[in-house]
């Protein structure tokens, strides 16, 4: 199997699971955000995989972040070749052609909780810490942090943590809207595997068009997305999927998915 920095890669039927491993604190470098950017294009390709479940090594930490040690000396040229870096890396991971599942089974700092706040979803341990830390040290979150936090939980909880470096335990973080689920210390990557299975039971082409409306919410006015609905939901009828769910469901059967 190809080999990415740092990263673990575990292919489960349809789901992929990726789990984060750069001891002691699963920090990100420059090899494992390019890791992550080359995965996920591979994974695009691969027309076998709808889900990926992200995860990180051990049970203390789903990632720390950015190593600090590469802005120790204050370089602004090493600081923007990161900050490019990491906003790519996430910003593909947000491009993923089908559901990504984070499985946040430690502390999730600074470019740790963003990579989170880059998936569709995140499933947080009971003992999960989550906090964007940047400004504490003189920097600020630059993988999309200051945007992705606020469209979760609000202008005023992202203020909290961004602003004033406010760290929420996972009930916080589930009741605010960060999460979408608490679990048992240990549960959250079969969590977010059971998640998957539910996602390959959807027609995989049905949700690549899905998840690309939901997140066209974002940046554009809603009635600028609902002809791209009604042209997408058109669009489906040329795909294979299409007429088999439909004719699996008319004849009380599992529909055998193709993504094509």
């Amino acid at each position: 199997m190809k080999h990415y920095p740092h990263l673990l890669l575990d292919i489960q039927q349809h789901t992929a699971l990726v789990t984060l491993s750069n001891p002691p604190a699963n920090t990100w470098n420059s090899d494992s955000l390019h890791g992550l950017i080359e995965l996920v294009h591979d994974l695009n390709a691969n027309r076998d995989i709808y889900a990926l479940v992200l995860t990180g090594e051990g049970s203390k930490f789903f990632s720390a972040g950015a190593d600090l040690n590469l802005f120790a000396d204050g370089d602004p040229a090493m600081a923007r070749k990161m900050a490019r870096l990491f906003g790519q890396a996430f910003e593909t991971l947000t491009d993923f052609r089908g559901v990504s599942i984070a499985a946040i089974n430690g502390y999730a700092m600074g470019g740790g909780l963003e990579v989170a706040l880059a998936c569709d979803l995140r499933v947080a341990e009971t003992q999960a810490q989550m906090a964007l830390p940047e400004a504490t040290v003189g920097l600020l979150p630059c993988a999309g942090g200051t945007q992705n936090l606020p469209w979760l939980v609000g202008e005023g909880w992202a203020k909290r943590m961004i602003l004033c470096g406010e760290r929420v335990d996972a009930a916080t973080a589930e009741r605010i809207g960060l999460v979408e689920q608490v679990v048992a210390t240990g549960e959250a990557r079969n969590t977010a595997l059971a998640l998957a299975a539910k996602v390959a039971k959807q027609s995989p082409t049905s949700v690549t068009a899905c998840k690309s409306l939901i997140q066209a919410a974002r940046s554009n006015p809603m009635k600028h997305v609902l002809p791209t609905e009604r042209e997408l939901f058109v669009d489906l009828f040329n795909t294979q999927d299409q007429r088999e769910g439909v004719n699996a469901f008319l004849e009380k059967r599992a529909p055998n998915w193709k993504n094509a």
